[in-house]
């Protein structure tokens, strides 16, 4: 709609500065022409937009001006209180930040909107770590995230998985990411992905040394990227199973897409190791049948005729 272009052009100008037609076209997914008209349309509405001709020039607001976020919609306001995480928010120390802004925000809302705001708040709450799963101490995220904040450079020591296990690494952290309850810093050079948990010891350039960001960084594009290999690069082998009517695995894809006579399914199912499979498919007892690879049905075989053996007396009433 019109009206909240509108408002996206003041607040893209209220918080980005300067900006050409063409860089708020490219922002609001309209033409040039588009954002020619609406400049118009708030220059006559009283808005005080100025447009400076030439090289650098764009438009601007006049210095000062700021507009209230009456242009919020009932959809956008209560998103606005879904997305605040209060605990990685507090990890982060941006705890009394977060509230702050919150209540600047619901302040500035009409009543009506204020009202679907606390309701959102009041009932829906966003836990990120899983079950089961203690906290990860991360004693260095402050300073991590001190560090991506100015561009400056840290020297780490980090505990990974394979030997040697404890390497010095100079880390140019370029942003962090909260991914299942769990710190990530991705920084360069590379980029490469950290743990902030596995940082044993973090010390900062003692000359204050500074990086430059590379240009056009896009740390979500980043992650999403990163994702896909690690699961393309964790999941090298294949199993094929039979399922039982109304059982699903994930990441599982069928095989010639037809149902058998008893409702069975057969799926083949990219598997990390025949190790890992094994406790994975144990977990579905009698429903699930695998196929293949022989090495994991012939291991699954055996867990099960040690446990026929095992509890065979509970059957025959000769337990002890």
């Amino acid at each position: 709609m019109k009206s909240s272009r509108l408002v996206s052009i003041l607040l893209l100008l209220q918080t980005r500065g300067r900006m050409t037609a063409a860089q708020l076209a490219e922002a609001l997914e309209v033409s040039v022409r588009t954002v020619y008209r609406d400049v118009e349309a708030l220059s006559a509405a009283g808005v005080p937009l100025y447009g400076d001709a030439g090289h650098a020039g764009g438009y601007r607001l006049l210095d000062g001006y700021r507009t209230r976020l009456t242009g919020l919609t009932t959809d956008e306001a209560e998103a606005l209180f879904l997305a605040g995480a209060p605990g990685p928010a507090a990890e982060l120390g941006l705890g009394p930040v977060l509230a702050a802004a919150q209540l600047k925000v619901r302040a500035a809302l009409p009543a009506e909107l204020r009202e679907h705001a606390d309701r959102i708040s009041g009932r829906f709450h966003l836990d990120a770590p899983g079950w089961y799963a203690e906290a990860d101490e991360t004693p260095f995220l402050h300073t991590v995230a001190d560090a991506v904040w100015h561009n400056r450079v840290l020297y780490a020591m980090y505990r990974r998985w394979r030997e040697p296990t404890d390497v010095e690494r100079r880390l140019e952290p370029y942003g962090l990411v909260l991914k299942a309850g769990r710190w990530y810093v991705v920084a360069g050079p590379g980029p490469r992905t950290f743990r902030v948990d596995q940082i044993l010891e973090l010390t900062p350039s003692a000359s204050g040394e500074e990086f430059t960001r590379p240009e056009g960084f896009d740390l979500a594009a980043y992650w999403t990227a990163h994702q896909q290999d690690f699961h393309d690069r964790l999941y090298r082998s294949e199993a094929v199973v039979r399922l039982a009517p109304g059982v699903t695995l994930a990441r599982a894809v069928p095989v010639n897409g037809q149902t058998e006579r008893d409702g069975w399914t057969l799926m083949a199912v990219p598997i990390e190791s025949v190790e890992l499979a094994h406790g994975e498919f144990l977990r579905l007892g009698t429903n699930i049948e695998v196929l293949s690879p022989p090495e994991l049905r012939d291991r699954i075989a055996h867990t099960v005729a040690e446990l026929a053996k095992r509890y065979g007396n509970l059957l025959t009433g000769s337990g002890n």
